[in-house]
């Protein structure tokens, strides 16, 4: 029989009952999650670089300039002469050398082929690290619970990236195409929008524990995750509206803002050869413009909820997404007032990327607000 206890028993006594320990999340291991994050942010970086190339690829007219799809071998660049002159026997060969460039030389050739090389060798770099990765993190057995899904289904998406890619190219490989089809081309960018939208959310998710975010989901703030959810839709939508506009040069058919040459839709919109809205450049870039004063003003409305947020950080987010939604606008009119120049036309598809990051940053602190101190001052 066990001996009574005393009734002042020491509280430091080691008599007494077993320390508690840790619950299940806490105690559960929780895998490299710093080393996926990073491993994760150079994904993240290197598609950021894969977008701005891809950009200035279809403002220079060099999408076009490889016509065969050699995931392997198409990693070499020519290496002679003679290789050179077989790359551009072949693009003579095709529609837009023969229409759009025939008086085209080899000097001027190589210019565009290199920026269409550079925008594929990226592709097969962001493929290779994320196999690198991948494999390295399964083979040591340090893949954090539940992430292996995620990120298996990150390397199909590049994968499919890819092959949208050649699809999008062999679409200006025929007939008498001398670019890319647009519908293509937006829904190319719409998956490099989607990569970088998955990458960008779990990137928040890892830079926080388990326990930490399991506290911070009871805490958050529903219906300002609804209208930033809102406004991270309604900014795909533009930016595949921008692919459109970009893949036909509607931007440098209405060079005037507000109006569209003196009209409030545009006079001639319509007086050219029939054909699919989606290719129509009047319609187009009128849509493209709605959309944007459609985005802007539900911008306002999430924004102006969130600075009522309890949560510092939260507040801060909508701030910060707000003010890149106003340069992204100006960063817009701009470019169609300069009949989409290179330099402006670049800087608002890198302004999209940047606002695209800052409006899902805000939705995850909507999710998972952190919580401040009063003392701090952060609360």
């Amino acid at each position: 029989m066990a001996g009574k206890r005393k009734i002042f028993e020491e509280v430091g006594s080691s008599s007494g009952a077993k320390t508690s320990a840790g619950g299940m999340i806490a105690s559960a291991p929780k895998g490299a999650r710093g080393a996926v994050r990073l491993w994760l942010m150079v994904i993240f970086a290197l598609v950021a670089v894969m977008i701005a190339i891809g950009g200035l690829t279809r403002l220079t007219d060099s999408g076009l300039s490889i016509t065969e799809w050699n995931p392997v071998m198409g990693a070499l660049p020519p290496l002679s002469e003679a290789d050179w002159a077989v790359e551009f026997g072949k693009y003579q060969a095709s529609p837009q050398g023969q229409i759009m460039n025939a008086q085209m030389d080899l000097v001027a050739f190589k210019q565009i082929f290199w920026w269409e090389w550079g925008h594929r060798e990226l592709g097969r770099l962001i493929g290779l690290v994320w196999a690198v990765g991948f494999g390295l993190l399964t083979l040591t057995r340090r893949m954090p619970a539940g992430w292996a899904p995620r990120l298996w289904g990150l390397g199909v998406l590049i994968g499919i990236q890819g092959a949208i890619g050649w699809w999008m190219v062999a679409s200006g490989l025929t007939g008498s195409m001398t670019s890319v089809a647009s519908y293509r081309l937006a829904v190319h960018l719409g998956g490099a929008f989607i990569i970088y939208g998955f990458i960008a959310s779990w990137v928040f998710l890892l830079g926080r524990t388990e326990t930490d975010l399991l506290t911070a989901r009871r805490s958050g703030e529903r219906k300002l995750y609804g209208l930033s959810t809102g406004v991270m839709h309604l900014l795909f939508l533009q930016i595949v509206l921008g692919a459109l506009v970009a893949g036909i040069d509607a931007g440098r058919n209405y060079p005037t803002w507000p109006d569209m040459n003196g009209a409030f839709f545009p006079a001639d919109a319509f007086d050219g050869p029939a054909g699919p809205l989606w290719a129509n450049a009047g319609v187009v870039q009128f849509v493209h413009r709605l959309t944007g004063y459609l985005l802007f003003a539900f911008a306002v409305v999430a924004w102006n909820r969130g600075r009522k947020s309890a949560y510092q950080t939260t507040r801060y987010a909508f701030h910060a997404m707000l003010a890149m939604m106003v340069a992204q606008v100006a960063l817009g009119i701009f470019t169609a007032l300069s009949a989409a120049q290179l330099h402006m036309a670049i800087t608002h598809q890198i302004g999209a990327v940047v606002l695209w990051v800052l409006v899902i940053r805000a939705r995850h602190m909507s999710a998972y607000p952190i919580q401040g101190s009063i003392r701090k001052g952060t609360a």
